[in-house]
């Protein structure tokens, strides 16, 4: 039994961990003023009937702060890439010159900052709530043991590891989203 309740805390901080990078890959793709090839990481192309990532069948480079540039490996890849970045709805225009691709990233108003800002609470508060989820999922399972005849002593032990894991994954997440909220705000 003992064996079983480790395994729910692993189990229920396996499921943190995964909250916590998902929230970190989600963050990534919201731009902060700044050109960079992962803003593009959630664009796809139909390259010859498969759905596939622009860095795939493009070289993705920042040529300075605000400008990004994208090499096609095949000329015919350009007219959909295109395509592809302006249905993604980045809010950038995409300049073709026939030979490559440009991004310039607009400078952002005070009001953009502030949505942004807004949308990185609540990938932080949908983050939290998967943790709180781990969280309860894990103490009813150990609940359930303890039920089935696992010790009441070891029971409310394991509860306490998992509210401790709880505590140090939600200051994680309010940790990471601060940051990117400073950096939004940074002019």
């Amino acid at each position: 039994m003992i064996e079983d309740a480790n395994l729910e805390i692993e189990v229920s901080e396996e499921h943190m961990v995964a909250a916590i990078d998902h929230l970190a890959k989600e963050l990534l793709a919201v731009r902060a003023g700044k050109a960079s090839p992962t803003m593009l990481q959630n664009v796809f192309v139909d390259y010859y009937g498969a759905h596939t990532p622009v860095s795939q069948v493009a070289n993705v480079t920042s040529l300075d702060a605000r400008t990004l540039s994208i090499q096609p490996w095949e000329k015919n890849m350009i007219g959909p890439i295109e395509k592809a970045i302006f249905a993604a709805n980045l809010g950038v225009t995409p300049q073709n010159d026939g030979q490559m691709i440009r991004i310039t990233i607009p400078p952002m108003t005070q009001e953009r900052r502030l949505q942004l800002v807004k949308q990185v609470k609540d990938m932080g508060e949908h983050t939290r709530v998967s943790i709180r989820n781990a969280r309860r999922d894990a103490i009813h399972n150990i609940k359930k043991m303890v039920k089935d005849g696992l010790s009441e002593d070891y029971g409310k032990h394991a509860e306490h590891q998992v509210e401790e894991l709880t505590k140090k994954y939600i200051e994680k997440t309010d940790k990471i989203v601060h940051a990117k909220e400073e950096e939004i705000m940074t002019i």
